[in-house]
């Protein structure tokens, strides 16, 4: 009995730890990106090219998903200030797709807008930005909880980047879409310590040179 409750007494420690790691993981790359890290338009400076970052387009009740409509809300406004001549639209499945058929509505034209299909998280998609796309300067577009993240990434792989916030969600869909950013934080840290290669690799694309897929 006394075993099983060291057992116990350890696991609950583990636990405890790892989620004070993920804490303190998030809370860290969210006060990095301060200094790089947008909500006016105005303020946000010229870049050549914009990533922005995938997410599913329907939400888990069935209706537009709330966070990918203002991160393409987010991505015109750029498109619409001068502020950048091209995309990168990254995500898995249709999310892409979707991402371009959004943008277009809001009056960016199809020419500037290359998608990536293998961008299955975010590693993935800041590493073929670079590997894929060859792009050392980059304004990545997303909501400021994953901004702190992606601008992380981009950093560490040698990435000059900004980030446009996209409007955050008032009311999350489910905890789980509130917490996972903890967790995320830390893989993040563990991707670059591993130096893990993106999922997917692929012909260079040059982006302004090559046609838009």
């Amino acid at each position: 009995m006394r075993l099983v409750l060291i057992g116990l007494f350890a696991l609950a420690a583990a636990a405890l730890a790892i989620v004070l790691a993920a804490w303190l993981a998030e809370r860290r790359l969210d006060r990095m990106a301060d200094a790089r890290s947008f909500d006016d338009v105005a303020k946000v400076p010229a870049v050549e090219t914009a990533l922005v970052l995938g997410t599913a387009p329907i939400g888990p009740e069935g209706g537009p998903n709330v966070y990918f409509v203002r991160r393409l809300d987010a991505a015109a406004a750029l498109w619409q200030a001068g502020k950048v001549r091209y995309f990168i639209v990254s995500g898995s499945d249709g999310e892409p797709a979707a991402m371009r058929a959004g943008l277009v509505a809001r009056g960016v034209p199809a020419s500037t807008i290359y998608l990536d299909p293998a961008g299955y998280r975010t590693w993935d998609s800041v590493r073929r930005a670079r590997e894929i796309f060859g792009q050392k300067r980059l304004m990545v577009v997303s909501q400021r909880f994953h901004l702190s993240r992606a601008l992380f990434l981009a950093r560490e792989i040698g990435i000059e980047a900004w980030g446009f916030e996209a409007r955050d969600v008032e009311t999350p869909y489910s905890v789980f879409t509130e917490l996972r950013r903890f967790p995320s934080a830390l893989r993040a840290y563990f991707d670059v310590w591993t130096d893990a290669p993106a999922r997917a690799a692929g012909p260079a694309v040059g982006i302004g040179v090559d046609p838009p897929s």
